[in-house]
């Protein structure tokens, strides 16, 4: 293994060392103090980023346009092999790079932040753990080892959204993220599957665009088929309509946490993914259609609903939602580097707003204060292009949150009762051939 090889395995293996140096002595009762526990966290992903940062200037410099690490061959099953690879190109460097920084800052960032909180020890370890889960989705080199990253920052993501356990919302939102990742998971694990039977790997290669992608299926429905699949899972990933109902609700985590997951890093990796399947998109203009319609219904939606938020952080979400949308947009025109620039740009910048919003209230009362009355509003341009007769139908609209939650609500409400129909049929039939009768617990007969 050459040196390029081995900074690149860097980039993976410090933040799960942090990781493991967390975790194995709290296992056994040993817990740090705020300074080391802070202080291995920055130093992992400082290295990281420096890792980064070296097999870029490394690769620039001997002009490699990707570089892979094999890591060794891990399951062998009949003709299915897993190898553990590690991919750097264009995409994947850069973005490797900043979500180190990015992370390593809040680790800094928290460190004041939550001073003396009793789920100090808790953060750095899921923030650690979810930095791990980024880079392995961003360096793999397969679908199959982007799922294992994909399942650790959606595991990660609800249980900081729930970070406040004590109180009861917190769970319930961090509940219904948690759903919402394993519902449109599903398409991520069913596009991996699909890819392996018609093309026998799900493996990134290089194909003469920008840098590697999936191998497209030679058949038009199966190009189609993983493209809808795997622009499900970047939907729920990404808080993309009508599946992004659950992004504002993540706010009650810690403000890092918001900051980290779903300002900078978390809600870019739909884009990221949708930009690893390039190559699907430019063999099906219907999916990359949809890719567009997708976006832009998203971004219009996160444009209005955020105009009449009353707090800072569901406004900052619905931005967020806004940009993602116009990124995949941007995908769905088949363009790369533009949108990996605006991830970069937006994921720094939203990260800071977020970061910013407790003490810019601060400020702003401390504003109001001085001069003796409000702050005049910034007048919203986009108001005058709307006839006056809309306005108020499009306020309902907005307040409501384009109806989504409702609409999701009687679906979800709808499926519950079907379930429950077969799960009585099921007892009910059970019942029959054992010679027992069916019982009615409590549970269901106050539902009934």
């Amino acid at each position: 293994m050459g040196w390029l090889e081995f900074v690149l395995t860097c980039v993976v293996a410090l933040p799960l060392v942090a990781c493991l140096l967390l975790a194995v002595p709290a296992w056994f009762g040993v817990r740090f103090g705020e300074r080391v526990i802070s202080a291995m966290v920055g130093v992992a992903f400082g290295g990281a980023a420096a890792a980064a940062l070296a097999a870029l200037a490394g690769m620039l410099g001997s002009g490699r346009d990707s570089l892979e690490v094999t890591l060794g061959r891990w399951v062998v099953v009949g003709d299915y092999t897993f190898e553990w690879r590690l991919l750097a190109d264009h995409l994947s460097v850069p973005f490797a790079l900043f979500a180190a920084v990015l992370v390593g800052l809040i680790g800094v960032f928290s460190r004041r932040y939550l001073h003396r909180e009793r789920g100090f020890f808790r953060f750095y370890l899921l923030l650690a753990l979810f930095g791990a889960g980024v880079e392995i989705v961003v360096l793999a080199g397969a679908l199959d080892q982007v799922f294992f990253g994909w399942e650790l920052v959606g595991l990660t993501s609800a249980l900081l959204i729930a970070f406040f356990h004590e109180r009861a919302k917190p769970v319930e939102h961090g509940l219904r993220a948690f759903i919402t990742y394993r519902v449109c998971d599903v398409g991520l694990l069913s596009a991996i599957v699909w890819l392996h039977h018609r093309v026998g790997s799900s493996r990134f290669v290089p194909d003469g665009g920008p840098w590697a992608g999936l191998v497209a299926p030679s058949d038009t429905a199966s190009v189609v088929a993983v493209g809808l699949l795997l622009l499900w899972a970047s939907m729920g990933k990404s808080a993309q309509v009508p599946l992004g109902g659950w992004l504002p609700r993540a706010m009650e985590g810690p403000t890092p946490s918001s900051a980290i997951f779903y300002g900078s890093i978390s809600v870019h990796l739909g884009p990221y993914l949708l930009l690893r399947a390039s190559p699907i998109l430019q063999g099906s203009p219907g999916v990359a259609w949809a890719v567009v319609g997708v976006g832009a219904l998203t971004a219009a939606h996160g444009s209005f609903v955020g105009r009449v938020q009353t707090d800072i952080k569901s406004l900052l979400a619905y931005a967020s939602m806004t940009q993602v949308g116009l990124i995949l947009v941007e995908i769905g025109f088949g363009l790369h580097y533009v949108p990996l620039i605006h991830i970069c740009g937006h994921a720094t910048i939203r990260s800071l707003e977020i970061l910013r919003s407790p003490s810019l209230l601060h400020d702003h009362h401390h504003l109001e204060q001085a001069v003796g009355r409000q702050v005049p509003r910034t007048p919203f341009h986009i108001e005058r292009l709307v006839p006056n007769a809309f306005r108020p139908w499009m306020y309902r609209h907005a307040l409501e949150r384009g109806y989504f939650d409702s609409l999701l609500r009687l679906v979800v409400h709808g499926f519950m009762r079907v379930m429950r129909g077969v799960d009585r049929i099921d007892r009910w039939w059970t019942g029959k051939v054992v010679g027992e009768p069916m019982r009615i617990d409590a549970g269901e007969e106050q539902r009934r």
